[in-house]
């Protein structure tokens, strides 16, 4: 009987290695056609898809609208300031939120959150007001649209506005992909009173990358 299995076994080895190896073949032409294609694609490379990235973005970058704007120090040595003397007026912030953009839908950059670092001296302001806008542009001759995004803020408007060091975070209510036929605008409208001193020091961006 067990002569009878033995043998069995000894015709069996053979094609089993057989198939086997045909398999082994296969398996290593598909990865050597993958390879060639994402050569060929330029595309080379692992797959990305970090949900923790963060882009700081300088005070030099924000354009200002009204008022006596200057850079200068920061409150901490080291540091860069956009400076807004004291005046009664209503000026406004615009920050560009650089961050990655892609032509492909949902790779780039998901733009989550936005923390504005500033401080506010001499008298508090009458009032902070943010607007998030995704701007597209358009073809040759055309016109960019401008759509102001939902979001919440935390510290809250009433607290936004008083004299002291202030993180203002900016939470999108729903994060978005970003084209490369769009960028991010965010705007603060800052109501001063006559004594209120401004100085903008840096944002930074919180968004998941996907490459």
């Amino acid at each position: 009987m067990s002569k009878m299995i033995g043998k069995a076994r000894a015709n069996l080895s053979a094609p089993l290695f057989v198939f086997g190896s045909f398999l082994l073949d296969r398996a290593a032409s598909c990865k050597e056609y993958l390879r060639n294609r994402w050569i060929f694609n330029g595309q080379l490379g692992g797959y990305v898809h970090d949900t923790n990235m963060a882009q700081y973005i300088p005070s030099t970058n924000n354009h200002n609208v009204t008022g006596t704007w200057s850079m200068t120090a920061g409150s901490v040595a080291g540091m860069i300031s956009a400076h807004k003397a004291a005046a009664a007026e209503t000026t406004t912030v615009n920050i560009p939120v650089t961050i990655p953009s892609n032509a492909v839908a949902n790779k780039g950059a998901y733009l989550k959150k936005i923390v504005v670092n500033y401080e506010v001296t001499t008298a508090d302001m009458t009032s902070i007001t943010p607007t998030v806008n995704l701007v597209t542009t358009a073809a040759d001759a055309g016109t960019p649209t401008v759509a102001a995004q939902t979001f919440t803020q935390t510290p809250a408007a009433a607290t936004a506005k008083t004299q002291g060091k202030r993180q203002l975070t900016i939470t999108i209510t729903t994060p978005f992909w970003v084209s490369d036929a769009q960028h991010v605008l965010l705007a603060l409208s800052c109501v001063c009173a006559a004594g209120t001193v401004l100085d903008f020091t840096g944002s930074v961006a919180y968004f998941t990358e996907r490459l």
